[in-house]
């Protein structure tokens, strides 16, 4: 959501902010930007839109040594060129863009910005007016503007900022949303994401809440909003390029669906030694310590904590909880003695978990991340992480890093049962090969998939999702991949729910997706399947060989009976794909939504 990039060096800064740009497009944005000191002063291109767009805008003839650039996703303002960033003071003198929300901007607006016309809607202009203000009727330096004006705002941000009276540097703070400062050789930048600035260097510093940086072309000087010197070295992102480009495959995440073999393999090796599975021992005890185990996650994530709440209590034998991350952080329930949190996300910036995260915190209790990214909020913040080795996930609607945070949930359970003295009569390293494998067949089978999406998807305005027990958690994962590839509106439902109110909206030709792959409730799930088909629904059931019946339109490989869900939402994520290919949508942007939300 939103991304920042800036560049202070030798070179043409447009062409790397242009192509940093769009190596972050897959956040999701509405509008984009950028900023360039040339020898006249700052120019500003922005448009709304795709960067493709921007590019057009842009002046092939303007060059510059420092810029910064902006992806938006609109939140206080329509996604127009009007709010679109980078943003500019009153007189032009300085530019900032900024990820994040202002939650006090209008009360900053009423108490010093009287008089003083906004040229948009956002909560970000208050910021650039500000250090603007301060700077002028107090004398304040820029960096001292800058922290006074910090030191009012509420909120979240990550920022970069241009005075058009100092041609050396890029003026950077963040506070709750991620951003890094990337070194080089006679240059240094600035980025949200890694991934935006590997075209030119590796090396990254990570940025900690309420640190202000200035960024030069031979130094990076970063301090507390009130002035203590940090030195911090930086690391290396061990990212490929290859790993986030799309090679032959028309889109990322045609390409992420074909790599969960591949994941799921990767967890395997990533987590061996001597040939056992195995986690960190400081994990292994904060988990078998635990009186419950509270999940906290949102969208996908959820899904998967959902999934792993039946691991940690059937092999593990430890309660667990899962909680909506938006809600918890505002309506925490009693909780027991010695929790342990255990925070799900595929970015590790999601902020509706970090909200949580910082009072689990504040309360003492200790906290393990799930998650994608190594260096993450998430994963700096909690006591613990336990990392997906899904490699960088780039479209939109997850798919890998949902598969993996299946196999690492199940992995951390199986090795804490076991710990504990359970009877655990499977070898989990052996049946997530076998898993592996099965997916490996599935995504060998996209013309099925193809087939399937065109039989029950062309038209439909409307579809539903069932299954009992763990096929009701995937249920609800290809529900959610459906609606937000394709926009068809899906709901997943556990099967014995729907006559309790949602069979009234079972129409003729009403798309039903029904998963059968837990033996002991197959009758039960068959039977509501002849309740809608009663009622005109075009029922499509997806079983797993060995419990398959005539007439099932999909019959998926056969894996241990608590790893299907690893493989059971591999048909589904392919059919929503080819819905949405059929009515033609951005599969990888879908319209409204963001990869990695880093506002609440």
């Amino acid at each position: 959501m939103c991304g920042i990039v800036g560049y202070n060096g030798l070179l043409d800064a447009k062409e790397i902010l242009l192509k940093g740009l769009e190596k972050l497009e897959y956040r999701g944005y509405d509008s984009a930007g950028i900023a360039l000191r040339t020898n006249e002063g700052i120019t500003v291109f922005k448009e709304k839109g795709r960067i493709a767009d921007l590019r057009k805008a842009v002046d092939d003839e303007v060059a510059a040594g420092i810029g910064i650039g902006h992806t938006r996703w609109a939140t206080h303002g329509v996604p127009n060129r009007r709010n679109a960033h980078p943003h500019q003071s009153a007189s032009g003198r300085f530019t900032l863009v900024h990820n994040g929300v202002i939650e006090n901007y209008h009360l900053l607006q009423k108490t010093y910005l009287k008089g003083i016309p906004m040229q948009s809607d956002t909560d970000t202009e208050v910021i650039v007016q500000l250090v603007e203000l301060f700077s002028n009727e107090e004398g304040l330096s820029t960096v001292e503007a800058f922290r006074k004006t910090l030191s009012l705002v509420h909120g979240s941000y990550a920022l970069a900022l241009l005075d058009n009276e100092d041609e050396e540097t890029i003026y950077v703070a963040k506070n709750k949303s991620p951003l890094l400062v990337g070194v080089g050789e006679n240059f240094n930048v600035v980025a949200s994401d890694a991934m935006a600035m590997l075209q030119v260097t590796d090396q990254f510093i990570e940025l900690h809440d309420k640190e202000v940086v200035l960024v030069r072309q031979g130094s990076v000087e970063i301090s507390t909003l009130d002035g203590r010197t940090v030195e911090r070295a930086p690391y290396t992102a061990e990212l490929d390029m290859s790993d986030i480009e799309k090679g032959t495959y028309p889109h990322y995440m045609l390409k992420e669906m074909d790599e969960q073999p591949g994941v799921v393999r990767k967890i395997i090796q990533s987590y061996e030694e001597k040939g056992e599975l195995a986690i960190d021992e400081n994990i292994l005890a904060a988990l078998n310590k635990a009186d419950r185990l509270y999940i906290i996650a949102a969208g996908t994530s959820y899904h998967a904590g959902l999934v792993g709440k039946e691991y940690f209590e059937k092999i593990a034998r430890i309660p667990v909880e899962v909680h909506i991350s938006s809600e918890f952080g505002y309506n925490m329930p009693l909780l027991s003695e010695n929790p342990l949190f255990i925070f799900i996300s595929q970015s590790g910036e999601t902020a509706d978990s970090r909200q949580v995260l910082v009072k689990v915190k504040e309360l003492g209790y200790q906290a393990l991340t799930i998650t994608n990214v190594q260096g993450s909020t998430l994963s700096r913040e909690a006591d613990y992480t336990l990392l997906l080795h899904a490699g960088p996930e780039i479209a939109v609607a997850s798919t890998k890093a949902y598969v993996a945070q299946i196999a690492v949930l199940a992995l951390a359970a199986y090795v804490a049962g076991k710990a504990r003295g359970n009877v655990i009569d499977f070898d989990l390293k052996q049946e997530l090969a076998i898993a592996a494998t099965a997916i490996e067949t599935i995504v060998d089978s996209k013309d099925v998939m193809e087939e399937i999406a065109a039989d029950y998807l062309k038209i439909a305005r409307n579809a539903f999702f069932i299954g009992r027990n763990l096929d009701f958690c995937v249920s609800l994962e290809g529900a959610l991949k459906l609606k937000e590839i394709s926009y068809i509106q899906a709901e997943g439902f556990a099967g014995g729910e729907l006559k309790h109110g949602t069979i009234a909206l079972i129409e003729e030709g009403t798309p039903v997706f029904a998963l059968v792959t837990q033996e002991q409730v197959a009758l039960n799930i068959r039977g509501n399947v002849k309740e809608v088909v009663a009622r005109g629904a075009n029922a499509c059931i997806i079983a797993m060989d060995g419990i398959q019946e005539d007439g099932d339109r999909l019959v998926i490989p056969h894996v241990h009976t608590l790893l299907t869900p690893l493989v059971s939402v591999v048909p589904l994520q392919l059919i929503s794909y080819y819905a949405a290919l059929h009515r033609r949508c951005d599969v990888d942007k879908p319209r409204n939504l963001a990869k990695s939300v880093t506002v609440e």
